[in-house]
């Protein structure tokens, strides 16, 4: 069973900084495609950043380039999302997926699997 597990939201000022977590279980970390979505009510969901198996190429929605860093751990089977400079408007439930897709997308539909969520809330 392929389970991914979110950790690490919370509430923040904007400015400040958040690190999320997604453990992985039940599926080939080292060669899976990552990536992190985020939604808020009444919206689509939202590709955010994407992470090929070897990290050699990331792919990071324009809304967050330059504040946002996605990285991962093989070792520890995790996948992380940097949040610095956060703003009211990237307040959402954030999502972590994974699937058999070698190219990494911030389309919702290449990705098979997906957590339950950690929700990040930004006040002004």
């Amino acid at each position: 069973q392929v389970l991914l597990v979110e950790s690490g939201g919370g509430s923040v000022q904007a400015g400040g900084s958040l690190r999320l977590s997604c453990a992985v279980s039940g599926y080939t970390f080292s060669t899976a495609t990552m990536a992190w979505f985020r939604q808020v009510p009444g919206k689509g969901r939202e590709g955010v950043a994407a992470f090929s198996p070897r990290g050699r190429v990331t792919v990071y929605a324009d809304s967050v380039k330059g504040r946002f860093t996605f990285s991962r751990d093989s070792a520890r089977n995790t996948a992380y999302l940097q949040m610095d400079s956060l703003k009211p408007g990237d307040t959402a439930m954030y999502y972590c997926a994974t699937g058999s897709t070698a190219v990494p997308s911030l389309l919702r539909s290449v990705y098979s699997y997906w957590g339950q969520g950690t929700q990040v809330t930004v006040s002004s």
